[in-house]
């Protein structure tokens, strides 16, 4: 739904049993409501003209299960992770940060023993006379020494009174907060803005989950781990099948607990096979000396779906109306990915022909292309680069500027991002350096800083830290100049990768909104993946929409048309039938 009015912010708490909410105006006036329709028609007639304050998008699960649309909302948690970094974000830290207050003495969670009752009035944390007082007594839950109330969160509201004076806390935190951000940069308050969108996303995502073909994947399953066990003995019986295949191409060598990688290793030497250690990316090199390491890596991939992807999973996170559902998060805690629960943002490719559109529905699935030098070209402001993404392809050009074949670019580009100095990426590099200054200069500034273990930020202005103090003690000089380069080459991913994540999260909740009227919902963000589930006749449309979305959210995030993003987009019944 739009407007043309611009959206005002309003503060929104609900009560925890969802029995009623509390709208409050920056101006203070408050409106309530209770019961389910009141409530519905309360919302429904303020969204199109209204930002929603909230503390976090999980305040609103409420609502978000009612299907109620929320298109604008302001997340102090999501704002605070933009601002300050990290993951932690919950009201008490969000109000002491944004009112300058030392996070190092937020007041403690109330005890609940015999000490805390004799102690009860004497920590100096009363409260101050309240503007909306209920009954029982002041409700505003602020201490007289500025800090929150400890005990006073979401949970513990128990009247409207107390929720309206919880939303009032959370419109003064996201004033602040906007200040603060408008110093940050021009994408700073729209970074905000897609942010606490995609907070709203998360729980949408575990609320609609991702449709199963639950018969396909027990086949898929079955295949790999076993049939599924009825006893212990069953299950130690299926382990040991599969173990068997791994033992038989070394004869005579008895039992070995693949499990272990010491064990395994000693298993390899008697191979005559010595290894530095047993990773994948390792064994794949020695693939070809013996038939115990193709063996192994097959075990690997049993193994792993059998005891992270089995029947306890299948039985633990599919629900009954073949759904797989995990919590989601909108930022990781570091340069801002989302990040899944339960497996889905893990899933091995083997168990992709088991996630499949509902009867009557079919999957879109876009995947953005080359993303991370097209935001590289984006935030850096290096014209020559942001020519080279105006192709299909974006080494080719590249590669013709360096005057060398496109796996060469390739390598270049990605060993730019990721601090890649040895070898052939170390010259190919210096090619980089050479014909896109100002794209390179952003990366090496970033890498000084990480090193020097000052923060970075994204183009939309995410702080994201590269030094806890605990890290460099105890360490001997060897030991800080390698962590300082680990510090260095995470910043100078971090700048893109974070930025990418912001690009990507903007693309999604536009997505979000624009497929709504086809009655079509976003099932799975993986990164740099979206996939949609619309009805069938729907498809197109909405495959023509997810491509209008892309091209709208990047002209709004980069804020001209010179950098080109693409995005391969594909109708289909099975996750697995699109290419990769």
């Amino acid at each position: 739904m739009t407007t043309s009015s611009a959206p005002r912010w309003r503060g929104l708490a609900l009560l925890p049993d969802a029995g009623g909410v509390a709208v409050v105006e920056t101006d203070g006036a408050t409106s309530m409501a209770t019961g389910r329709s009141e409530v519905e028609a309360l919302i429904t007639r303020l969204t199109p003209t209204t930002r929603w304050v909230t503390w976090s998008a999980d305040e609103l699960r409420p609502l978000i299960l009612a299907r109620l649309p929320l298109p604008r909302t302001w997340s102090v948690a999501e704002a605070h992770r933009l601002l300050h970094g990290g993951l932690r974000a919950d009201p008490h830290r969000c109000w002491a940060a944004a009112r300058g207050l030392d996070l190092g003495t937020l007041p403690s969670p109330p005890r609940t023993d015999l000490f805390a009752l004799l102690d009860e009035g004497e920590d100096g944390g009363e409260t101050e006379p309240s503007r909306t007082a209920s009954p029982g007594g002041p409700v505003w839950p602020v201490r007289r020494d500025g800090y929150l109330r400890a005990e006073v969160d979401h949970s513990t509201l128990t009247t409207l009174e107390e929720a309206g004076a919880w939303a009032v806390a959370a419109v003064q935190v996201a004033h602040a907060q906007r200040e603060a951000l408008q110093q940050r940069g021009p994408r700073a308050i729209a970074t905000c803005h897609s942010e606490s969108a995609a907070a709203v996303l998360a729980v949408e995502l575990e609320r609609d989950g991702l449709p199963i073909d639950r018969p396909v994947l027990e086949e898929l399953i079955t295949r790999s781990a076993g049939a599924r066990p009825i006893t212990e003995r069953d299950e130690l019986a299926r382990r040991a099948d599969r173990d068997r295949s791994v033992l038989e191409a070394v004869p005579g060598i008895g039992r070995v607990d693949l499990r272990n990688p010491a064990s395994v290793r000693q298993l390899l030497a008697t191979a005559g096979v010595d290894v530095p250690s047993t990773r994948k990316w390792v064994l794949e090199q020695h693939a070809d000396r013996h038939r115990v390491i193709p063996a192994l890596l097959d075990w690997r991939r049993r193994e792993r779906i059998a005891t992270t992807y089995g029947w306890r999973w299948l039985d633990a996170h599919v629900g009954p109306d073949d759904r797989l559902r995990g919590a989601w998060s909108a930022c990781d805690g570091a340069a801002g990915r989302m990040t899944a629960q339960a497996g889905l943002h893990s899933l091995p490719s083997e168990l992709r022909p088991g996630v499949a559109a509902a009867p009557g529905h079919l999957i879109v699935r876009a995947d953005l292309g080359q993303v991370e030098p097209r935001v590289l070209a984006a935030v850096s402001g290096d014209e020559a680069f942001a020519a080279a993404t105006l192709a299909e392809d974006l080494y080719l050009p590249v590669a013709q500027r360096l005057g060398s074949d496109r796996s060469v670019a390739k390598v270049a580009v990605l060993a730019a991002m990721y601090g890649q100095r040895s070898g052939a990426a170390g010259e190919a590099l210096r090619g980089l350096e050479r014909e896109y200054p100002v794209a390179m200069r952003l990366l090496d500034h970033a890498q000084r800083r990480g090193e020097g273990g000052m923060p970075v930020w994204t183009v939309g202005g995410r702080l994201v830290r590269t030094n806890l103090p605990e890290q460099s003690e105890r360490l001997g000089a060897d030991q800080r100049q390698s962590l300082a380069r680990a510090r260095g080459r995470f910043a100078r991913n971090a700048v893109i990768q974070g930025s990418a994540a912001e690009l990507f999260k903007a693309w999604a909740v536009t997505v979000r909104e624009s497929v709504r009227d086809l009655d079509a919902q976003v099932v799975l963000c993986l990164h740099d993946e979206l996939l949609v589930h619309v009805r069938q006749e729907q498809a197109q449309r909405c495959a023509d929409v997810v491509h209008e979305a892309l091209a709208a959210s990047s002209r709004r995030w980069v804020g001209h048309d010179r950098v080109r993003f693409v995005a391969d987009v594909s109708v289909v019944r099975r996750w697995s039938e699109a290419k990769d």
